[in-house]
């Protein structure tokens, strides 16, 4: 990843009179949807890079050794071997960004992909995921167990209900210790944008976030009622830029849950590329975060190279 945001000292002067325009931000984010859908070669060229900045998901309660072991191998092998070939990317290392899972699973993870000689990273959810509402102690003990597994990014949730009242002093101290936890662990920063109230409360919340050090935040954990959507990721970003220009520190944007077709993947790119510009647009500073994405753009993918859709039993699972 690149050079780490240290985060600055908590100024609630800069976040004290945020007002967000959301007539403003809906009516930007309702244009967005009517952006013209890539074709051919450029379509091509874009799904792949959307395939390079996925963190790979399985978060069940039922998830196994097995089927974890199975979501590695698609890691390393995302997109089938003939269908890179076909586009000449064969040979451009071609893989996914991270593997998520909780932290029972990390061990299982780490130990399948050393296995297969690659150098994905593996990514756990900690600090009281999804809902936050596990006692401070707990939620550094289980950042740190995380890191001892192997761990090399951890996407933290922060508690929501600092937010909707007001406690921002409290949100930027907890997300610094969480910071401190993850040592050199890469930390992504997850708002559960869903549940904040309003878009000034994002902003707020995205500020802070960056304040107390985070390498990343996320829109949410795919577990709210409503997860990433384009007007909060506009807001996310504008917070992302405002950072920058006042630091010179680039934050990384995850937007996470609901994200399931490759046209979508598609337009987060390129909204990505027009909020922050495309030295944004690489798996150190953007990420996916999507269970069943990989499978729609793999079938896109088919139907450039070959001009038809997959049988079912043409591409492995996901």
């Amino acid at each position: 990843m690149a050079g780490r945001n240290p985060g600055t000292e908590l100024e609630l002067g800069r976040i004290s009179k945020v007002y967000v325009n959301r007539p403003a931000v809906v009516r930007h984010a309702e244009q967005i949807k009517k952006w013209k859908t890539l074709k051919g070669n450029w379509q091509g060229a874009w799904l792949l890079k959307a395939v390079t900045c996925i963190d790979l998901t399985t978060l069940s309660g039922d998830d196994t050794p097995s089927n974890v072991q199975r979501l590695c191998f698609k890691a390393k092998h995302p997109i089938r071997e003939d269908l890179l070939k076909a586009l000449d990317m064969h040979d451009k290392g071609i893989t996914a960004a991270a593997v998520c899972v909780y932290p029972a699973r990390v061990s299982d993870a780490v130990d399948t992909l050393k296995a297969a000689g690659c150098n994905i990273p593996v990514a756990s959810v900690a600090a009281g995921f999804p809902a936050g509402q596990t006692p401070l102690e707990t939620k550094l003990a289980e950042i740190r167990l995380a890191v001892e597994y192997g761990a090399r990014e951890i996407d933290i949730v922060i508690s929501r209900s600092l937010v909707l009242t007001g406690q921002w002093e409290g949100l930027y101290e907890e997300i610094r210790l969480c910071r401190a936890a993850c040592g050199e662990a890469h930390m992504k920063t997850i708002l559960a944008t869903g549940e904040l109230g309003s878009f000034a409360n994002v902003y707020k919340a995205s500020m802070i976030a960056m304040m107390a050090g985070s390498d990343f935040i996320k829109t949410s954990t795919g577990k709210e009622v409503e997860n990433a959507t384009f007007p909060v990721g506009i807001v996310m970003m504008r917070a992302i830029k405002e950072y920058y220009w006042q630091t010179g520190y680039k934050v990384g944007f995850k937007p996470a849950g609901g994200i399931r077709t490759a046209k979508e993947a598609i337009t987060w790119l390129m909204l990505v590329k027009e909020e922050l510009g495309v030295e944004w647009l690489t798996p150190e500073l953007f990420r996916l975060g999507a269970s069943s994405l990989l499978g729609d753009i793999e079938q896109q993918i088919f139907y450039h190279v070959t001009g038809s859709y997959p049988l079912q039993h043409e591409l492995a699972m996901a």
